[in-house]
């Protein structure tokens, strides 16, 4: 299963114009509400700490295997300008197919919700370490302003609908179906013969990751026609609902 490292700023010294925390505080919510949404539809992922730097992040990252690292962050205008800039802006590394791909799935799914669509733009820099150093595909969305009242008002207020977009973006990164989060449940294997397949995709012909055994008990986090997505111990992938009782 795909697995990405989220690392949402650290950023605590930049204040919102409108007094409600800073961007590390505000980009934190974001992954957290992110999170459920990565569970149900069987994206692993590790993620930063509010006590680590971009460059620990990314020295972290880096020492693991991941498929994308997904910074999330929110801007500041130039001091000129403060306060009159608006939009989001997702970067990537030039000449990276996979880090572009991402960062336009990303920004056409905010387009969605943000306010002013034409501002939802996609850019290449060499100029950020979380873009330019990550070892894999590597995408850093600038998502609105934070010194700019109606930006730092519109982030406070959709938080859920961000998370759920972005989710959105790394389904259709990763080839997968959005589902959307349900209450964790509790499930058994109950197969006659053998084992129950755990397949990377909701597909008969997916590559089989484990074979799960009569009575194993396995964590459920989504459904989609016929296959639940499932944890079992740190194995994340999709298992035929059929051979699964719940309660």
């Amino acid at each position: 299963m795909p697995k990405i490292y989220l690392s949402p700023s650290t950023q605590d010294w930049n204040p919102y114009v409108t007094g409600s925390g800073s961007e590390e505080y505000h980009m934190n919510r974001i992954a957290d509400a992110l999170v459920p949404y990565l569970m149900s539809n069987g994206i692993q992922y590790s993620r930063n700490r509010p006590e680590m730097t971009a460059a620990s992040s990314i020295r972290e990252a880096n020492a693991g295997e991941y498929d994308l690292y997904l910074a999330l962050h929110s801007n500041a205008s130039p001091e000129s300008r403060a306060g009159q800039e608006r939009g989001i802006i997702v970067f990537y590394y030039p000449g990276s197919a996979e880090g572009q791909r991402a960062a336009e799935l990303i920004a056409g799914e905010l387009k969605q919700i943000y306010p002013l669509p034409d501002k939802v733009t996609t850019r290449t820099t060499t100029a950020l370490g979380e873009v330019r150093q990550p070892r894999f595909p590597a995408v850093l969305a600038e998502i609105g302003y934070h010194d700019n009242y109606e930006d730092a008002l519109w982030i406070e207020g959709h938080t859920e609908a961000i998370a759920q977009q972005l989710a959105r973006a790394l389904t259709a990164y990763f080839g997968l179906p959005f589902i959307y989060p349900s209450p964790v449940r509790e499930g058994i294997v109950t197969v006659r013969d053998g084992t129950l397949n755990l397949r990377a995709a909701p597909d008969p012909t997916a590559p089989i990751l484990a074979g799960l055994p009569d009575g194993a008990a396995v964590a459920i986090y989504g459904e989609w026609e016929g296959w639940y997505v499932v944890h079992y111990g740190e194995l994340v992938g999709y298992a035929a609902a059929a051979y699964i009782e719940t309660e």
